[in-house]
C-alpha cells in the first residue's frame, strides 16, 4: 500500500444504547471513522481525503475494534484508549487529536482547557474546529470537551447522545 492512501476499508454496525454505532478501518486495523449512525458512506466521507478509502466492505465484526466499542458501552470505558486512530489533516489539528485521546473520561474540560493543554490556549476556536472535525467520534473522545460554565455545546451525533456519553463515563 502507497502511504497516504487506502484501497479498501472495512465497517462494521454495533447497537449501542445510544443508536447505533459504525466503525471504518483500514487495511491495519486502525478506526478512520466512527459515530453514532449506520450510514457507513456518509462516515467514509468524514475521513480526510488521502486516507479515504473508494471502497468499503461490510463485516460482521471488526475484532478488536468492535469489541472495544461493546465494552465502552457496557461500561469499561478504558476499553476505547489503545485502539489505534488515523486521521490526517494540519499539524494543529493532528496534534490537539492526540491530546484528546488524553482526555480522561468522567472529568471533561472547556473548549478553553482544552486550547491550552493543546499548547495553545490563545487558540480557542481551533481548539473547537478540532472537535468538530474529528472524524473518529468516541476513540478520540471530542465529546469530553464543554462550554464554560458546562453547557454541552455541539456534537456531530446529538446533544442527547453527548450528554449519555458524558453520564455514562461519569
Amino acid at each position: 500500500m502507497t502511504i497516504g492512501t487506502t484501497r479498501a476499508a472495512d465497517f462494521a454496525v454495533v447497537d449501542t444504547p445510544i443508536g447505533p454505532f459504525t466503525a471504518i478501518t483500514d487495511d491495519e486495523g486502525a478506526v478512520l471513522a466512527s459515530g453514532w449512525t449506520a450510514d457507513a458512506e456518509n462516515l467514509r466521507l468524514l475521513i480526510h481525503p488521502t486516507l479515504r478509502p473508494p471502497v468499503l466492505r461490510q463485516q460482521d465484526s471488526l475484532g478488536a475494534v468492535t469489541e472495544a466499542i461493546v465494552a465502552y458501552h457496557r461500561g469499561e470505558v478504558h476499553a476505547i484508549d489503545d485502539v489505534p486512530v488515523r486521521q490526517r489533516s494540519g499539524e494543529f489539528l493532528m496534534h490537539a487529536w492526540d491530546v484528546l485521546r488524553k482526555v480522561p473520561a468522567g472529568d471533561p474540560v472547556t473548549y478553553t482547557e482544552f486550547a491550552a493543554i493543546a499548547g495553545r490556549p490563545e487558540a480557542t476556536r481551533a481548539a473547537a474546529n478540532a472537535c468538530a472535525r474529528n472524524a473518529a467520534a468516541l476513540f478520540v473522545p471530542c465529546h469530553r470537551v464543554l462550554r464554560i460554565g458546562g453547557a454541552l455545546g455541539g456534537f456531530r451525533w446529538g446533544l442527547d447522545a453527548k450528554r449519555w456519553l458524558l453520564d455514562h463515563e461519569g
